[in-house]
Order: structure tokens, then sequence, then C-alpha cells
């Protein structure tokens, strides 16, 4: 009876092995993905504060507002620098009628001094020294002429800087964007030490921050495409392109912040959103790999069934990462072995493998 229960358990085995296909053993870089956290950032952002201090005169956005380069945001009322600015264009006026009169007195001494010269082609008519003094009056007005320029100079200069400032009334964007978050109101005194009147991102280009570790900065590539997902639409892909690194890890996390420039053409990302990355992990060497069902385990080992010359050979293995229906192995196998697809510990070794 044992005589027979054996012999059946070899014909069993047999129409096992014989049912089941025979595959090779493939020889292919790990290529996979891991899911890592990430966080949605604005390309640009922006609080814009008032530069001078003043009233909000207007305020012409709201949060959600979407905005362009240079467009108004926030009109400001300040009375006291329009005064300023009149002061300053006074001291102008002054500064060029001290000029004029200085002017006129290096005319009148220019005037003299010519006189004085050509009465001195005759000689004794005037004293030598006569001479002398016309021509230094003539180098004390010039100089009186210089620094009267200057003085007007100087005033205009004042008055530009004042202008400038007033110019400070007028918030412009700086760049397309929109409005997410507003704090004025028409009324309000604000000043360089106040809230932000308003906030501006940019997103239409968004940053996706990416924590990475230590031990998959090996495949990072720049430019390189890397997708993620979003929790708002766990159903769409969406994907960047690696555009920075930090060049630095994290001595706390052992991590390396990446950055991705993502597209988000139809506003459907925001801010604040945490992603999740779809990393590529790849390794440079290559390993073997086997379908999940030729792996065999028990109790006691994890094996393959390799065709050694049409005969059964138990190949202890140890198991590694899993690609699809792949399943990376590592043992005494080499590439272009044949492996009994749908491994089992029936088929028992030397058994024949047709």
């Amino acid at each position: 009876m044992r005589r027979n229960r054996w012999a059946l358990a070899l014909v069993a085995a047999g129409a096992l092995a014989q049912n089941g296909n025979l595959v090779p053993v493939v020889s292919k870089s790990l290529s996979r993905t891991v899911d890592l956290p990430g966080e949605i950032q604005p390309y640009l952002s922006v609080a814009i504060h008032a530069k001078v201090s003043g009233y909000v005169e207007r305020i012409t956005v709201d949060r959600g507002s979407q905005v362009k380069t240079g467009e108004l945001l926030v009109d400001l009322r300040a009375p006291e620098l329009q005064a300023q600015i009149a002061e300053a264009e006074s001291k102008v006026q002054a500064a060029e009628s001290d000029r004029a009169q200085a002017e006129a007195q290096l005319n009148a001494a220019q005037s003299t001094y010519d006189r004085l010269k050509k009465a001195s082609e005759t000689p004794g008519a005037i004293a030598g020294n006569e001479l002398v003094q016309a021509e230094q009056q003539v180098d004390a007005a010039k100089a009186v002429v210089r620094a009267r320029a200057q003085a007007v100079s100087a005033a205009q200069s004042a008055v530009r800087a004042q202008k400038d400032v007033q110019a400070y009334l007028r918030i412009t964007a700086p760049f397309d964007g929109v409005v997410t978050e507003r704090t004025a109101h028409p009324g309000a005194l604000v000043g360089p030490n106040t809230d932000a009147l308003v906030t501006i991102e940019q997103v239409s280009r968004l940053r996706i921050i990416v924590p990475v570790p230590e031990q998959y900065l090996g495949a990072l590539t720049h430019g390189a495409s890397v997708g993620f997902r979003v929790p708002a639409y766990p159903e769409r892909i969406y994907t960047g392109a690696v555009a920075r690194s930090a060049h630095s890890l994290d001595t706390k996390t052992r991590t390396m912040a990446i950055e991705l420039d993502a597209a988000n053409r139809d506003g459907s990302l925001a801010p604040g959103m945490y992603p999740t990355i779809k990393w590529p992990v790849q390794s440079g060497k290559a390993a073997l790999w086997v379908p999940r069902t030729a792996v065999v385990t028990t109790s006691e080992r994890t094996f393959v069934i390799r065709d050694r010359g049409g005969h059964a050979e138990w190949v202890d293995v140890k198991k590694g990462a899993a690609d699809g229906d792949l399943v990376e192995v590592s043992g005494n196998l080499h590439a272009g072995d044949r492996v009994v697809r749908r491994g089992t510990d029936e088929l028992r070794e030397g058994a024949a493998i047709r």
C-alpha cells in the first residue's frame, strides 16, 4: 500500500510539473516607486505691506480676486505728504532765486573786470592791484554760482524723493496671481509696522516640496517627471518635474527637500494640499526575478524548482522586492534558468519534468 501511495504521489507531482509551465529566470534592474508625503506651495507668494503711513482710501480686490501685474490693489491717502511736497517745491524756487542773484553778481563782476583789463592796456590808467582784485571778485562770484546751482539740484532731488514716496500710496500687484488674504478696509490707518494689507500667491504654477529619504536620493534626476495624487481627486494622477534640491540633508529626519514644479492650468490644485508622491526608486545592479507563484515557502525553507536536465531541483532563495506579478529572488540561480511557474513541495527533488 505504501508503495502504491508513493507511486501515486510521484505521478501527481509529475502531472503538476507537466501541466505547469516552465518560465525563465529574468535579470533586470529594480525599478519601482514608493509613496512619499509632500506639500503643495505657491510658486510665488508675497504679503503686501504699506511702505508709507496713510489711510486706506479704497481697496479694489478681495479674497479670491485674480490680479495682473501692475493692477491697482490699494489706494492710500496721506494729506501731510502733499504738504511736504509743496514745501520741497518752494525750496526749489528759493534756491533758483538765489542762483539767479548769484549769476547777476557774477555778470557784474565779470563786466567790471573786463573794463579794467581794457583800461590796463593804457600805461598808468589804473593801478595794477585793481585788476587783480577784480579778477578775484569774478572767481568768488563763480564759486557762489556753483554753490547756488548745487543747492537747486539738492532741492529738486528732495522734491523727486517726496514724489517717489507719494507713488507708494498706490499699491499694485507685483505679479499675476490670486489674492488669498485681505485684512485692510477703507478708512484704516496703515503703515510699515502694521499687518499686511493683502497676500498674493501665484497658483497657476506650484511647488511640490518632497522630503526624500537618503536611501532614495539615487534616483534623483533633474527634470524627471514624477506622478502624485491629492486626496481631493484620488482618481487623478498629476505630474511634476524635479526642479530644485536642497543639496543638504536634514540631520533629524535624514531627508533632503526636493522641489517639483507642477502646472495648475485648471486650478484644481491649491497651496496647502498634502499630495502623495510616487517617488521612483531604481537600483543600479540587476536582480533576478521569477513569478510570485514560482516561490515555494515551507516551515523549513524557501525555494524555487529549477529544471536541471529534465529533473526537478530545489534551489533555496531569499525573496526581495515585488514588482507586479514578479518577485526578486537571490540564491544559486542564473538568468535564463528555467523554473516551474507554479511551484509546490509535492514536486519532489529529482522528479522528472517533461
